[in-house]
């Protein structure tokens, strides 16, 4: 049996991530305007606890910092809809916290504080992009932008940014194949050159508007680039049709929209919030389910011969091979490696199949969690075998080693018990939890596991 060496993986250079220069002129003046009500309430205390928690909430969404043009008309009613759920928030805690009366007297001031603060927030920020807009236009905030494309709209996009300062976006050059006396800017590459041309051109933004690279090809190149300091914006497929979506990712260029790839997962600020929720979360669990932890030992102990834990080569971020810790649910076997499960195998013991039916197997994988090899969610990581079979075969799935495995995920909650027919499907469903990750959505992911379980529902 080939055995797969584990990758060495060399350490990735810290980079500091990209930030525009203006980043902190919009919580500057959200700081300003919140402090102004402040004043005019006469000091008020209250209006000091509404403030800090509406420029908390405010300034949370971290992927609006990175907007090209961002726009009053386009944010107002997400700016009311945030002084609302602070509002909210705090008239919650007066409904069900038993306040003393004179406290519960001043709360009452929050009638007054809350409009106060959605008109001066309001302004605020008109003021914080008008001065952006400006401070662009007179290239003071200019940002260096690689465009990656060489056909009609590469070209119009280029010429657009150089004639619209206002932007702040200065284009330094193309990435693609060279088209003889039609581009206005350099050619500084091919497409698989990307994260190259980034870092030596100090370039801070690209946006990709299309070409002759095919699409599979530059989704790779885009991926293996996924750590490089520049923002990446995609101009989408059919833009001059309706139904563009709208929100903070997707800005608008005299007409060409971009929508920004957030790329959650991979920020080193998530990848701490993740590593902190696996923690916590891994710590509560293990002491929670230590009762069901020694039934579940004891009864594979007396199920049949054998260390009552089972041990087991997996592959995991970038392709490192780990030992993956489980309760022993089969009779001890040499082809466990190599060797798909079916569920009417007859080396499972008695035991085993309860512990396989209720997932309390995979209890001891919180040990891997603590240890930093897998986390609560992610793609589920295979054996070695099959992972140098799945990624010679299976488009994408060697993708699914940007992040740390996980003991359950989205691909799990969408069909736990499905054969090898469906790992393409699980690739797919592994790189999209990637791309959207948030801690609220391995929340839901946590919870959906629950209700699977609760059910005793395969897929």
């Amino acid at each position: 049996m080939a055995v797969r060496e584990p990758l060495v993986v060399l350490p990735t250079p810290r980079v500091l991530r990209f930030r525009p220069p203006l980043s902190s002129l919009i919580p500057v003046t959200d700081a300003l305007a919140l402090g102004i009500v402040y004043v005019l309430v006469g000091f008020h205390p209250v209006a000091i606890v509404f403030a800090v928690l509406t420029f908390l909430i405010l300034n949370s969404d971290s992927s609006r910092i990175f907007r090209v043009n961002p726009r009053l008309g386009d944010d107002a009613a997400w700016l009311l809809g945030r002084v609302a759920v602070s509002l909210l928030l705090l008239m919650s805690v007066v409904a069900v916290a038993k306040l003393p009366l004179d406290i519960r007297a001043h709360l009452s001031n929050l009638t007054v504080i809350a409009p106060l603060s959605a008109i001066a927030v309001i302004i605020g920020r008109a003021a914080a992009y008008a001065l952006g807009r400006a401070a662009k236009g007179r290239g003071v905030a200019s940002e260096r932008t690689l465009i990656v494309g060489e056909g009609e709209l590469a070209i119009g996009l280029a010429k657009t940014l150089l004639d619209h300062q206002e932007f702040g976006l200065r284009p330094v050059g193309f990435l693609g194949r060279s088209q003889d006396g039609s581009a206005v800017l350099p050619f500084l590459g091919e497409c698989a050159e990307l994260d190259h041309v980034v870092h030596q051109h100090s370039v801070s933004r690209v946006l990709i508007a299309f070409g002759d690279t095919d699409d599979k090809d530059l989704a790779t190149v885009l991926r293996a680039s996924e750590r490089t300091p520049a923002e990446i914006h995609v101009v989408p497929r059919f833009f001059e049709l309706s139904g563009i979506p709208q929100g903070a990712a997707v800005d608008d260029v005299c007409g060409i929209p971009l929508f920004h790839l957030r790329r959650p997962a991979l920020r080193a600020a998530a990848r701490v919030e993740k590593r902190a929720f696996d923690l916590v979360g891994s710590t509560l669990l293990l002491l929670l389910t230590a009762p069901l932890l020694a039934i579940a030992a004891l009864a594979v102990r007396l199920s049949s011969p054998g260390p009552i834990l089972f041990r087991q080569k997996r592959v995991g971020l970038n392709g490192q091979v780990f030992e993956i810790v489980k309760f022993r649910t089969m009779r001890e076997n040499d082809d466990s490696d190599t060797a798909w499960f079916s569920g009417d195998d007859d080396r499972v013991t008695r035991a085993g199949r309860i512990l396989r039916m209720t997932s309390i197997d995979e209890l001891p994988q919180l040990l891997n969690v603590l240890r930093g090899e897998m986390s609560l969610v992610g793609p589920r990581p295979e054996r070695p075998h099959y992972t140098d079979q799945f990624a010679a075969t299976v488009s994408r799935y060697d993708d699914r080693h940007r992040v740390l495995g996980g003991i359950t995920g989205w691909a799990q909650i969408h069909g736990r018990s499905r054969g090898l027919d469906a790992v393409p499907e699980r690739a797919r469903l592994d790189n999209y939890y990637i791309e959207n990750w948030s801690v609220w959505r391995d929340l839901v992911i946590i919870v959906r596991t629950v209700a699977v379980l609760l059910r005793g529902d395969d897929g």
